[in-house]
């Protein structure tokens, strides 16, 4: 478990803006070794001026977390800089939201799927075994969403994605017991960041998609006009980031407003479950899976004190 992240580095996908900057700035603050990766050389510049007043060990990356050889750059050149690096944070996302499912074409589902699922599998490919062979305390974070527990129409791609997310994390979590390796799903809920405009700049031009909206498309609820200033500043966030990390936290969320879907969707699953008895022989076969249909590291989390 990652308990003391001071003097330790920190590698952020997404880092320029929004809640990778946040989460650069707060684990900044706490010491660590900052490496911030984004495909946008403007928003590095950008957020690199945050850090001038300050002695903040900062480094900016440009990287595509699409391209694997790129990564492997990156990777070379953040512990080329810092050294071992102890915090894969895979944040970068794209939102293709307001669109029904049955109206997306193939370049939305791939520019979706290269970012939010590739990304994050280009990440935990090319960084998690040097993080297993340092042997130091080390952790990867991936940014889901509540998209990514409870799923809702006009945005079936971004939930597929974090759903997908999701469940890689679970079974990393699972797979890297025993190791110097931690691993927890991050579901943010509506946070002050600028994902619409940031996912219309870096959508490459070969998956841009010029089939016109049909017809009355839009997001099947209306919703009523609220206030954007409500929402969750980026730095809030970084600091529930980071003391889900420390507390070693499977699920991280930012949300407490959100706990009435996540406990419909679970009571949906539960009643769903057929009441005839169990078929004892089917039993012990189900039993050999082990974690394939019950997953021990649940009931490890038990022993994580619930928070205030």
């Amino acid at each position: 478990m990652l308990k003391d992240v001071s003097g330790k580095t920190a590698f952020i996908t997404g880092g320029a803006s929004g809640m990778g900057l946040g989460m650069a700035k707060v684990f900044a603050r706490h010491g660590m070794n900052v490496v911030i990766a984004d495909v946008r050389q403007s928003a590095l510049d950008e957020a690199m001026s945050e850090f001038k007043d300050t002695n903040f060990p900062v480094h900016p990356i440009k990287l595509d977390v699409t391209d694997r050889d790129a990564w492997v750059e990156a990777a070379d050149e953040a512990e080329k800089v810092y050294g071992n690096i102890h915090l894969l944070v895979l944040n970068a996302g794209v939102g293709v939201a307001g669109k029904p499912m049955q109206n997306c074409t193939y370049k939305d589902w791939d520019f979706s799927i290269n970012v939010n699922i590739g990304g994050v599998v280009n990440g935990v490919v090319t960084v998690l075994p040097r993080m297993l062979k340092h042997g130091e305390p080390a952790h990867v974070l991936t940014t889901s969403s509540t998209g990514g527990f409870s799923a809702v129409g006009g945005a079936g791609l971004y939930c597929t994605t974090k759903f997908a997310v999701t469940g890689m994390m679970e079974s990393l979590a699972t797979d890297l017991q025993g190791t110097n390796v931690g691993a927890s799903v991050f579901y943010p809920g509506p946070v002050k960041t600028s994902l619409g405009q940031t996912t219309h700049e870096v959508r490459p031009a070969h998956l841009r998609d010029e089939t016109p909206p049909a017809a009355g498309e839009a997001p099947p609820r209306d919703i009523p006009p609220f206030d954007p200033n409500v929402f969750m500043d980026p730095e809030e966030v970084g600091e529930r980031v980071l003391r889900g990390i420390t507390r070693g936290d499977l699920f991280i969320m930012s949300h407490p407003e959100f706990k009435d879907g996540l406990v419909a969707r679970n009571d949906a699953l539960v009643r769903s479950i057929p009441q005839d008895p169990p078929n004892d022989e089917r039993a012990k076969v189900v039993k050999l899976f082990g974690t394939l249909i019950y997953n021990p590291i649940y009931d490890e989390q038990k022993d994580v004190p619930a928070l205030d």
